[in-house]
């Protein structure tokens, strides 16, 4: 499909602040996950900044492999390549793509609140929210065989309009248009996402990881000691979310210590 003329336009606005990204665009109507294809795009040497949109998806995912709801007209579900400098490899010990999943989470924050007016605001690891609704979601993945130049794919989805969302999401999900009362501008809110992801990568890039974090902190007000709690071996274990450390991890009061959780499933209670 031809990238729509307002996308165009709007890209053409913020061009100046894109950097490498989104000078490329493929726009598709429905597709399975827009990560798998970028993947495979990246795969076959296309340019770091090559961005897939699609209108829909028939399995796109968020984090731990679950689902991510995209019906056709709904979202804007997109997916960037990125080929930073030493790109970590997918087996890393701890999540490689921490620091990019935050700075991802600060632009779409920001960007959202740039387009829209909206308070958004993050909740660790990777949910960009209204209030206790989730509005977007990140998932940033590590890929490239071995013959070829190792790549990251960071994908989001932003619920736009207001859908009938699954019976197990209603009372979690809200979109842009539900927010405002009035329809989303698409072309916008995706413009201005990519120039707000260009300028956070940059940051990345340069090694500004204190500002990253710092306005991580500025916008994830639920760090503000919320209770939290998690699975793990021994049973259900409850604290209260204190930080965030230098690699991204969440820092959690459990009593008189601090734990650093940097994966699992984090339920916020």
């Amino acid at each position: 499909m031809e990238v729509p003329v307002d996308v165009r336009r709007e890209l053409g606005r913020v061009s100046p602040r894109l950097g490498t990204i989104g000078h490329r665009v493929h726009w598709l109507g429905t597709t399975g996950s827009t990560n798998d294809v970028a993947a495979r795009l990246a795969d076959l040497g296309a340019a770091e900044g090559t961005t897939v949109v699609a209108e829909a998806q028939t399995s796109g995912r968020g984090r731990h492999g679950r689902p991510w709801f995209s019906p056709a007209g709904a979202g804007l579900y997109a997916s960037v390549i990125l080929r930073p400098p030493n790109a970590p490899s997918p087996e890393s010990r701890e999540n490689p793509n921490a620091l990019l999943t935050l700075a991802a989470g600060v632009a779409i924050a920001e960007a959202v609140r740039a387009s829209t007016g909206l308070p958004a605001e993050i909740k660790w690891p990777n949910d960009v929210m209204i209030g206790r609704r989730k509005l977007a979601g990140i998932l940033a993945e590590s890929a490239g065989h071995a013959s070829a130049l190792p790549f990251i794919v960071l994908g989001f989805g932003v619920n736009l309009q207001e859908t009938a969302y699954p019976a197990e999401l209603a009372a979690r999900a809200t979109s842009i248009e539900a927010e405002m009362s009035r329809p989303a501008d698409r072309a916008q809110i995706f413009a201005e996402i990519l120039a707000s992801v260009a300028e956070r990568y940059a940051d990345l890039r340069a090694a500004k990881f204190d500002a990253i974090l710092s306005d991580w902190r500025r916008l994830a007000p639920s760090l503000g000691s919320a209770p939290i709690e998690w699975d793990s071996p021994a049973g259900v274990v409850r604290g209260r979310a204190e930080d965030i450390d230098a690699r991204g991890a969440l820092l959690v009061r459990i009593g008189d210590r601090i734990e650093r959780v940097i994966a699992g499933e984090i339920r916020w209670i």
